[in-house]
């Protein structure tokens, strides 16, 4: 065989030949891979145990070649077929790492698709639990709402019956400056006017008790709903 090459080359020929043709067929399979690779992901293993028998047969080939090519005697025919040899082996590890990088992709693609099924799958049954926890944490925030709202309008109807009662009183003082007036005019006891202003001190603090109750009451109920 190696004498037929040394003459002419023609058995070397063939070999290259069929070398690129099987290329050929599998660089097209591998386009055919990427082609469909934005698609959903799909059961590619016929086509990709195709592609990597091609380019099995294509290395093996390059062996072939590469011993063939050394047994020329023409330095420039060998260098020739050399550099072709090369050539040929050069894209058969090309393809190869191609369909490599196409099958990680590919088994990354299906196993996050399944991931989502999967978590689709727990996501349905789990679903209408978590509607109803979401229907009882709206439910609870309006009910806290509305406890909030009640509580402002009680403190501000109790601040307007405050300010009401804090300007009777006002009224009833200057009356009773009147009628104390009269009585130390008509020579009334200082254990009486004792008594009456004892019960003006006492109206009083009542008036700022309820008052401070009613801020602190409110201040406790907005930091709580927080």
């Amino acid at each position: 065989m190696a004498t037929g090459i040394v003459g002419g080359g023609g058995s070397l020929s063939e070999v290259h030949s069929n070398a690129k043709r099987i290329l050929l067929r599998a660089r097209d399979g591998i386009e055919r891979l990427e082609r469909f690779e934005s698609a959903a992901p799909m059961d590619s293993s016929d086509l990709v145990s195709s592609v990597k028998r091609d380019i099995t047969e294509v290395q093996s080939l390059c062996s072939s070649m590469d011993s063939l090519w050394r047994s020329i005697s023409a330095k420039s025919q060998r260098d020739l077929w050399r550099r072709k040899t090369e050539q040929v082996g050069e894209e058969a590890e090309y393809l190869n790492q191609s369909l490599e990088k196409y099958m990680w992709r590919n088994q990354k693609k299906m196993l996050e698709a399944k991931e989502r099924a999967d978590l689709l799958g727990r996501r349905s049954g789990e679903g209408a639990h978590i509607l109803q926890i979401f229907d009882d944490e709206a439910q609870a925030m309006n009910s806290v709402k509305n406890s909030k709202r009640l509580l402002e309008d009680s403190f501000s109807s109790g601040v307007a019956i405050l300010s009401k009662y804090a300007e009777q009183r006002d009224r009833l003082k200057g009356a009773q400056r009147k009628a104390l007036d009269v009585l130390n005019t008509v020579g009334l006891s200082n254990s009486v006017l004792r008594l009456i202003e004892r019960r003006n001190r006492v109206d009083t603090w009542i008036k700022y008790a309820g008052m401070i109750a009613t801020i602190v009451l409110l201040y406790l109920f907005i930091k709580w709903t927080r």
